[in-house]
This record gives structure tokens, C-alpha cells and sequence, in this order.
């Protein structure tokens, strides 16, 4: 695959991922859970090949060493892959996004490990620029068809800037879909949540830069995602795999 932008991507994958864990994947590290033959971790890698991205940095925590492994010995696509630890893994995912801040320029694309994401969002990222000092979330406003409504980061638009966001939110119009496009303007964010309370979520950097109308949407439409958190959540997320390919 010809790579253009020389886009730089993070996927956080530090997290323990408890909530996933069953019977029979009980020994089982999140990142590495098989969905269509394919380990998460490696599906989202793909994910930003398809983003024309060159170089993207992984941040582990827990069962770090076996994470990067098993990446190794199983990814041989023309990616440049970098791992960064996150020794406080425990505190919440802002904390990886900053430990990323050193290895990528001014504009970076964003998203987790344990995503199931369309490739036409991918592609809808490849030419998206987000707005200076800011950053773009993607939204999905197919409120409707979410698995588990109660589970998801609820965002509040208003045109193309984010309002409100927070999994907790009475009034709300679409879901964060977990990918963004940003800029060092995020990051900063986090930061300044971080010094403030000595943790910082993503969804709060969000909000700080919402506070000055720096944080833009982006509608996925048709495309589909699924986070990966609980069994069924799983489940799911290998249903819509197999419609979609069947669509293609």
C-alpha cells in the first residue's frame, strides 16, 4: 500500500480490559482477542494503514512485553511501529494519549485497540485536517443502533462543534466512535486536566477544548464501529463483521 501523508497514528492499548474477560479467555490479554481470525490490535493497525499513515506508536501497560511479542512476530505490513510503556496504566487512557506526545508531530490520528472501525472511516480520515490548536472527533449520530447505549461516550453538537461530552449525559445528539484526528492542542488539554487533578480522561481533554469551540465532529454515517469491552459486546462486534464483509 503507497502511504501519502505521512500521517502519524497512537493506538492506547495500555488498559487491563477486565470486563471482557470470560471463562474461556480468562489467560487471555484484551489487545490480543482473535474477532474474523485476526487479533484486535492488529485489526487496528491495518485500520491506519488505511488512514495513510507511516509511523504508529502503541502504548502498553498491562502485559506490555507480551502485547509487543506477539505485534511483532505476527504484523509484517510496511508500518513503522513504536511502543511506548505506561507505567500509570491503572490511571485513566489521557494519561497514554500524553505518553505518545513526544513521537508525533502536530497532527496525529488517534484511536484504541479494542475498536472494530469501517474502513470508509479510514478513508474518510486520509484528507481530513482538524481545526488548528483542535481536534476532530468522529461521531456516529445512528443513535438508534447502538449496542449498549449505556456504555457509550455520549457527545452533545452543536453544528460541527462538540458542546458537551460524557458517558453520563442526559441531553445528547451522537456517540464518540473512540477515533480522532488532533492536533498538540489536544494534548495540551490533557495536560492541563492532568496538572489539575493528577489524572486526566481523554473525554476531559475533549471538553477543554470543546470550552473554546476548538473540538469539531465528523459524521461516519453509514460507516460501522464497535468498541470491544464486554463478551457480548464481542459477540456483537463479530456479527457486524460478518454482515459488512457480506456487503462488500
Amino acid at each position: 500500500m503507497k502511504l501519502k501523508d505521512n500521517k502519524k497514528g497512537i493506538i492506547l492499548a495500555a488498559g487491563l480490559g477486565p470486563r471482557l474477560f470470560n471463562p474461556e479467555r480468562k489467560d487471555t490479554v484484551k489487545p490480543l482477542i482473535t474477532i474474523g481470525e485476526l487479533a484486535l490490535l492488529l485489526r487496528v493497525i491495518h485500520n491506519l494503514e488505511m488512514a495513510f499513515c507511516d509511523k504508529v506508536i502503541i502504548v502498553l501497560g498491562w502485559k506490555a512485553d507480551i502485547i509487543e511479542e506477539y505485534v511483532l512476530s505476527h504484523y509484517d505490513g510496511p508500518l513503522e511501529l513504536r511502543f511506548v510503556f505506561n507505567p500509570n496504566y491503572h490511571l485513566q487512557n489521557g494519561i497514554s494519549v500524553l505518553c505518545a506526545q513526544p513521537y508525533v508531530g502536530n497532527e496525529f490520528i488517534l484511536t484504541m485497540a479494542d475498536h472494530i472501525l469501517d474502513d470508509d472511516i479510514m478513508r474518510l480520515i486520509r484528507n481530513h485536517h482538524p481545526p488548528p490548536g483542535g481536534a476532530t472527533l468522529f461521531v456516529d449520530y445512528k443513535i438508534d443502533s447502538i449496542f449498549d447505549i449505556n456504555d457509550a461516550t455520549k457527545v452533545l453538537t452543536e453544528g460541527r462543534l462538540v458542546k458537551c461530552i460524557g458517558k453520563k449525559l442526559d441531553a445528547f445528539n451522537c456517540i464518540d466512535t473512540g477515533v480522532f484526528v488532533g492536533t498538540n492542542g489536544l494534548m495540551e488539554a490533557i495536560s492541563q486536566v492532568y496538572k489539575r487533578k493528577g489524572d486526566a480522561s481523554l473525554s476531559e481533554g475533549v471538553q477543554v477544548l470543546a470550552d473554546s469551540d476548538k473540538m469539531e465532529v465528523l459524521d461516519i454515517k453509514n460507516s460501522f464501529w464497535q468498541d470491544v469491552d464486554t463478551p457480548e459486546m464481542l459477540l456483537h462486534a463479530e456479527k457486524l463483521l460478518h454482515l459488512f464483509k457480506e456487503r462488500d
